[in-house]
């Protein structure tokens, strides 16, 4: 079952035919290859002929004699049609090395549409950036969105679809597993694969226990400021002895494997960006399930994440907010207009309100300043938004 994605089938559309490389990025099973073959169905069904496509996915055995690049290029270009268009599509090209000489030497030719994936941020550096400098667009793919999840199940409401994504999330295939020890096996394989082949895979001497044990703790703890050293003690405490240099080794490791985010400061008052003490959210809230397990969850936390993902997803530049010694969950920022965000489950209690609009009313500007919570309805109390979590995850 493809789920339907129309919003990254749009961004395709717009690019198609345009001399640059499409270049999708995301964690392992996100649907970047879905989405490759929604694609391909659309241009078929727009009158492109199938001789016109080459499709290979590298994950493939199939496809095995092609990680060479020179044999790569060579199968590729005694393929190209003529005086046509042709669409070529690459799916987790970081399997070929040096896969960025083959992908350039078939952009210089006229008539072809380049179209590429890959897992690990490691793609779009060193020789490709240089190489390919101007030449691609990245487009960022993520886990399934609220919206996206509850389209796909047409025959439930919006709150049993939401009750449902905040204990499996948005990794497409999810949708189609039974029952709950089959969701747990398969996001339990997704977090494994993604440890081994893009984090484990890319470190000398690497240490397996820990580097689970540290995605564990970034799961747990989602939405606290931490740092490299806080994280060293605290595994070293539980007896998994490191130092705060190999924790900020694996912190990139895990950043570049899209497993995990950095969520840096923001002064708002002094308008300067801080570098030390980030948060760093999960890709998806599924994590949860194969790094804790069934341990209770932190669920203002768990709303966090979510809301987290759905502003990287909306395309904006995210910023934990600091204002005279009070937070601001998220300040972001998107085409030179700034957002204010704070998360709470609920607002019922009196105190909790005063606790969340405190920050807020400090501000001294016009951008929106809005509280997400899932309480019902929609309140404005001096200029202060209090939006329902389900219709705000519904409404773009």
């Amino acid at each position: 079952m493809l789920v339907p994605r129309p919003t990254y089938l749009q961004k395709l559309e717009k690019l198609a035919n345009k001399q640059i490389i499409k270049v999708l990025t995301g964690v392992r099973r996100c649907g970047k290859s879905s989405l490759l073959q929604l694609f391909q169905q659309q241009l078929l069904a727009d009158g492109v002929q199938p001789e016109q496509i080459q499709a290979i996915n590298f994950e493939d055995l199939a496809f095995s004699k092609l990680t060479d690049y020179q044999e790569l290029y060579r199968y590729l270009s005694q393929r190209l049609l003529p005086d046509q268009m042709n669409y070529i599509f690459l799916d987790e090209i970081q399997n070929v090395p040096n896969f960025e000489k083959a992908v350039d030497s078939l952009f210089i030719k006229s008539n072809v549409d380049l179209y590429i994936t890959g897992s690990n941020a490691f793609m779009l550096s060193g020789e490709l950036a240089t190489l390919l400098s101007g030449r691609y667009i990245e487009i960022p793919v993520y886990p399934l969105s609220f919206k996206e999840f509850a389209q796909a199940k047409p025959d439930q409401s919006l709150q049993e679809s939401y009750q449902q994504y905040l204990l499996r999330g948005g990794f497409p295939f999810a949708l189609q597993l039974p029952d709950d020890e089959s969701f747990r096996d398969y996001i339990d394989g997704v977090v494994n694969t993604v440890l081994v082949k893009d984090v484990l895979a890319r470190k000398d001497k690497s240490d397996s226990t820990l580097v689970r044990r540290l995605a564990a703790f970034l799961t747990e703890t989602a939405g606290s400021l931490t740092s490299p050293k806080k994280i060293a003690d605290t595994l070293t405490s539980m007896g998994e002895k490191t130092t705060p240099n190999t924790v900020a080794s694996y912190l990139e490791l895990l950043e570049n494997a899209f497993l995990f985010y950095r969520c840096d400061r923001f002064d708002i008052g002094g308008k300067k960006y801080l570098s030390i003490n980030p948060k760093y959210y999960p890709v998806d809230i599924s994590l949860r399930r194969a790094l804790v397990g069934q341990k209770r969850p932190n669920k203002g936390s768990r709303l966090e994440a979510i809301v987290y993902q759905e502003l990287r997803r909306r395309g904006y530049e995210i910023y934990v907010g600091v204002m005279q010694k009070t937070e601001v969950d998220f300040v972001v920022v998107k085409d030179g207009r700034r957002e204010y965000y704070q998360v709470s489950l609920s607002l019922d209690d009196e105190q909790t309100y005063q606790r969340e609009v405190r920050s807020l009313r400090l501000i001294d500007d016009n951008y929106p300043k809005i509280i997400l919570t899932e309480d019902p309805g929609h309140f404005d109390d001096q200029g202060i938004s209090q939006v329902n979590i389900i219709d705000w995850l519904m409404g773009e």
